[in-house]
């Protein structure tokens, strides 16, 4: 057997490999901003950092995680390392996870862990913790099952949140059952490592509610020939047809990605892993859930479930819990390059079939990733907003969540004005309701959902609830003509085709107080 250092030292290389070849252009200078990745330059400790906000605690630890390592490195290159973190984690850790004598088989299981459509699908949705957290799924069997640095294991899932710890969970505990210390050991590690969320979620004094109309929209759907569950089998079925590699729907490509998961999945089966039905169980359960949510029946269960806890949200993207099944998959393959090759050389080359039969996943899924960086005009609005110490919000216009920048070359993103602008304590409220087709999922946020009856009238009175900046980063010329009629009081401190900065220089609403506080 070759020895773990020489074995993990070769499937991180790989990783790293495989990482640049499929980020791509998202390496060069600046910001990958695409739906959920969104970072900033010289980020601030805020509220919503740590799930204070008023929205669910989802960007908990992540954006406090990123914010740290900001305060020592640039942004542009934090971003860069946690995303070739993961393909660099996820590969080395299935490759040692393997119970291979040799190296090839190690490097087949790594290549294809990090090289699959789960990984292209929430790459391009931009679900970086979700990813880092699914990076760190064999550690954490490998530590489970050894009993030994479980903490250590689960450190990258904490954080990923609370989407990756539940992954986590599903994936560990049936791995360490029967062995009921190994359990309370794992609950243990899991229940430390949510209190970063979990404490923000309970102390919400409205409680965190959910919208069962997510289930249906975020439902996993097929793309692929073989309708939704076959999807799922290939590791596929993404909710958002945006988040789909360029040719995903070839008919020979998706024939041959269902085969090689499916004689993954068949060769773990029957192979001889100490861990194996443990991990078997996990994939099962973890299959189970993304194919309920598929029929009607499922849905409607689901929906049940978010009405009762908001928390239960977690599975309505069910398609994110085949992690398991992915790592099944991997390890099989590994497995059965060991069983039915001798030449070395040719089961090393076996490490680039990933890669062949999804190659529109390299150089940033053909472009669809970048590197940009923000305009001048932005840079210039947050100096003027961190300058002032007057109280009051700032608030987002056209109160949309998702945008589409010109700049940043028309892709789909999450508006990073929440993240920019919160310098100085200041709050920034944007929408956080989120559309997918003509369905709705509601804010969670009250005081968005407050904004949002304020803006139904047609002279708002801003400066009343609570807000001294407004900001318009994106909207159609239409928009900005009613924007600005609506801010015909406010004063005009940047005015360029990116960005307009309009500040009320009166008092705001007194009924805001608390939302206004500078800290």
């Amino acid at each position: 057997m070759p020895h773990t250092a020489r074995a993990g030292t070769a499937a991180a290389l790989l990783g790293l490999a495989l990482g640049c070849l499929a980020l791509g252009p998202a390496l060069g200078w600046g910001f990958t901003l695409l739906h959920d990745l969104v970072f900033v330059p010289d980020p601030e400790f805020s509220r919503f950092t740590f799930g204070l906000a008023g929205g669910a605690a989802r960007v908990v630890p992540s954006d406090a995680v990123v914010t740290a390592l900001a305060q020592v490195l640039p942004a542009e290159l934090v971003q860069k390392l946690i995303l070739l973190a993961i393909f660099v984690l996820g590969c080395s850790g299935a490759a040692l996870l393997l119970p291979s004598e040799s190296l090839g088989p190690r490097l087949v299981a790594g290549a294809f862990y990090v090289w699959n459509p789960y990984v292209a699908e929430r790459l391009l949705i931009g679900q970086w913790a979700l990813l880092l957290g699914y990076a760190g799924l064999p550690w954490v069997v490998r530590a489970v099952w050894s009993g030994r640095r479980v903490a250590l294991a689960v450190l990258p899932a904490a954080v990923g949140g609370f989407a990756a710890m539940t992954v986590t969970a599903i994936t560990a505990l049936p791995v360490a059952v029967p062995r009921w210390k190994a359990v309370a050991r794992v609950v243990l590690v899991l229940a430390a490592f949510s209190l970063p969320w979990l404490v923000p979620t309970a102390l919400r004094p409205q409680g965190l509610a959910g919208d069962p109309v997510g289930v249906a929209a975020f439902a996993a759907r097929a793309d692929t020939p073989f309708g939704a569950v076959g999807s799922l089998l290939s590791l596929g079925g993404i909710w958002n047809a945006h988040a789909v590699p360029p040719g995903y729907e070839s008919v020979v490509g998706a024939v041959a990605r269902l085969l090689l998961t499916l004689a993954g999945v068949a060769a773990f089966l029957w192979g001889a892993a100490p861990y194996k039905k443990g991990l078997a169980v996990a994939a099962g359960i973890g299959l189970g859930v993304a194919c309920v949510g598929v029929s009607e029946p499922g849905r409607v269960a689901f929906g049940r479930l978010v009405e009762v806890w908001g928390g239960f949200a977690v599975f309505r993207d069910a398609q994110q819990f085949v992690a398991p099944l992915a790592l099944v998959a991997a390890l099989g393959l590994g497995l059965l390059c060991e069983s039915v090759a001798r030449d070395r050389a040719w089961v090393g080359a076996m490490a680039l079939v990933p890669v062949a039969v999804l190659p529109t996943m390299a150089w940033g899924a053909l472009g669809t990733l970048g590197s940009v960086p923000y305009p001048e005009s932005w840079t210039a609005a947050r100096e003027i907003v961190a300058r002032d110490r007057a109280a009051g919000d700032v608030l987002v216009l056209p109160f949309e969540s998702y945008r589409r920048f010109p700049w940043n070359g028309g892709r789909p993103v999450l508006d990073p004005a929440q993240r920019f602008f919160a310098v100085g304590g200041r709050r920034v409220v944007s929408n956080d309701a989120v559309r997918v087709g003509d369905m709705v999922i509601r804010s969670e946020d009250p005081r968005a959902q407050e904004v949002e009856r304020v803006l139904e009238g047609p002279s708002p009175d801003l400066a009343g609830a609570g807000f001294r900046y407004v900001i318009v980063d994106a909207g159609t010329g239409e928009e900005r003509q009613r924007f600005g009629v609506w801010l015909r009081s406010a004063r005009t401190l940047v005015d360029t085709g990116d960005l307009r900065l309009y500040r009320f220089d009166g008092p705001v609403g007194a009924d805001q107080a608390a939302d206004q506080r500078i800290y």
